[in-house]
């Protein structure tokens, strides 16, 4: 069980390596996809030169940090033959659905025109690359439509069915695997977010030339398109955030009580404003009194559940304990192994009793794999909290930022305000910052589970030595290092260079 649980950590440790990296160049490319589009419009639709060097300059960067994002990309999906291959044959059928729809469709629609989008001018006529330069941004934001409603199945499996025969969960309808309130919330907020750190990049990058007087027309020009557009975003990340909390409510109870250090269950639950988290007892601090129960419940004296509820069970609002539901699991576990030696033996009257128990109790069937109810709980509980909390303000503090930056480029005030545009070079890195700490809200927060309710991490693992998996996660750790160093090297020389304006353009 020790060489298990090592296994297992190391596992999970090389596949956030994986996807940390691979989120640093996700949400720059979606969004700057589209922000790249809008001035492209806008050049065709003048015929502005320099609207058309300002398009030429943000592709430019587009394109290198599309390039390293691609690489991580395939990494990553490849990860999930080599170190969790049980979770890929347990859920293969339904899982890698989405994921081929990304190859083949998304992927393709994206590498087809991106070659046109940054070749093609002077090649093709000016409205067939501008289609071009759309049809890349929806065909990059299609791929991660797919991915998250991958990851989203993983965190609500609708639409599919266990088959006893094959011992494999089957897809019974694509649409509510691809369409489940989960994935709508998760690819609407991820999304989001990533159209956010974009005009957070484009807002920096201009405020550096303006700090430089350089540059004075592109620059102002790209924080007014950016900082309206990070606007629009900031503000739908707070609304889909709303709603991703409900749904969170619903679908997984023990990450909410994670994310507000909820110990006791209670009514009229507040919302920790600011806190500090305690084991086993509820987090410290200044509450907004029944907000959190409005969050989870739409009802201000609504009963959220907390660890304890969860652990221990609470009858008043049948909540079952986690012993009854590991109890339930191991009864499905042994009635499926029942049901295949039945079948095998031919005794259809028994394999059918079987597959009854099987199927009645299977909504706990991954329950079975724990030894003991505390191991349902999120192990690092306070990274979870913090994180999360974190996350919001930085939320809150964005919006504000972006009616600032607004307000003084609508007035012409931005060039001369050195301290908003030394924030908006701070912004990018906070931006990045609650970029990664959604995921780690995400994801530590729904442990110990890879697929919710059905299947634990390490039922998941790939039976490898520890010691290889450890050895690639050092290998890949230089390798994104190597190539993360190597992008910022080449952008920081493309934004020392600027765009090739004349000098009486700047």
């Amino acid at each position: 069980m020790v060489l298990l649980d090592a296994l297992t950590g190391w596992a999970r440790a090389q596949f956030a390596l994986t996807a940390f990296y691979h989120w640093l160049f996700v949400p720059l490319t979606l969004g700057l996809s589209f922000i790249v589009a809008f001035m492209h419009t806008i050049y065709v639709r003048t015929g502005d030169e320099k609207w058309k060097e300002t398009t030429k300059f943000w592709m430019k960067l587009f394109a290198v940090n599309f390039a390293i994002g691609v690489a991580t990309g395939i990494i990553l999906e490849f990860e999930f033959g080599t170190n969790w291959s049980n979770y890929s044959w347990f859920v293969g059928d339904i899982f890698g659905a989405p994921l081929a729809i990304e190859g083949i469709f998304a992927f393709f629609l994206e590498s087809t025109f991106v070659a046109v989008m940054l070749f093609g001018w002077n090649r093709v006529s000016k409205k067939f690359h501008l289609l071009s330069t759309w049809l890349t941004a929806f065909g990059t934001n299609l791929s991660a439509v797919w991915i998250l409603v991958a990851n989203a199945w993983m965190q609500d499996p609708a639409g599919t069915v266990f088959n006893p025969n094959t011992g494999r969960n089957e897809m019974v309808s694509f649409l509510n695997v691809a369409l489940s309130e989960t994935a709508v919330y998760k690819f609407l907020h991820t999304i989001m977010q990533a159209y956010l750190l974009a005009a957070f990049f484009v807002v920096g990058v201009s405020a550096w030339y303006l700090l430089k007087n350089r540059h004075l027309f592109f620059a102002k020009r790209s924080i007014l398109i950016a900082s309206v557009f990070g606007f629009l975003a900031s503000i739908m990340v707070a609304i889909t955030g709303d709603g991703s909390a409900y749904n969170v409510a619903k679908k997984q109870p023990m990450k909410l009580a994670a994310i507000e250090g909820l110990y006791n269950g209670t009514t009229n639950a507040g919302l920790v404003l600011i806190g500090i988290h305690k084991d086993n007892a509820d987090a410290l601090g200044i509450r907004l009194p029944g907000m959190l129960s409005f969050l989870a419940t739409r009802d201000f004296n609504g009963f959220v559940p907390g660890m304890k509820d969860l652990i221990e069970g609470n009858k008043q609002y049948n909540i079952p304990s986690m012993q009854e539901r590991i109890e339930s699991g191991k009864i499905a576990i042994d009635a499926f192994k029942n049901y295949d030696l039945a079948k095998k033996q031919g005794d259809t009257i028994a394999a059918n009793q079987y597959k009854q128990t099987l199927m009645a109790n299977f909504h706990n069937f991954g329950y079975g794999f724990m030894d003991n109810p505390q191991q349902a709980k999120p192990k690092i509980l306070n990274i979870t909290f913090y994180s999360f909390h974190l996350m919001v303000a930085l939320g809150f503090y964005f919006i504000l930022a972006f009616l600032w930056t607004i307000y003084l480029t609508m007035k012409d005030k931005i060039a001369n305000n050195k301290l908003a545009l030394k924030l908006s070079i701070l912004n990018i890195f906070l931006a990045y910052l609650a970029s990664q700490l959604g995921w780690i809200v995400a994801e530590v927060g729904r442990q110990p589970w890879t697929i919710q309710d059905l299947l634990p991490t390490w039922t998941s693992v790939t039976q490898l030595s520890v010691a290889n998996v450890k050895t690639t996660f050092f290998i890949f750790l230089i390798i994104f290092t190597v190539l993360l160093i190597a992008e910022l090297g080449i952008m920081f020389k493309m934004i020392g260079k600027g765009p090739n304006l004349k000098e009486e353009e700047v």
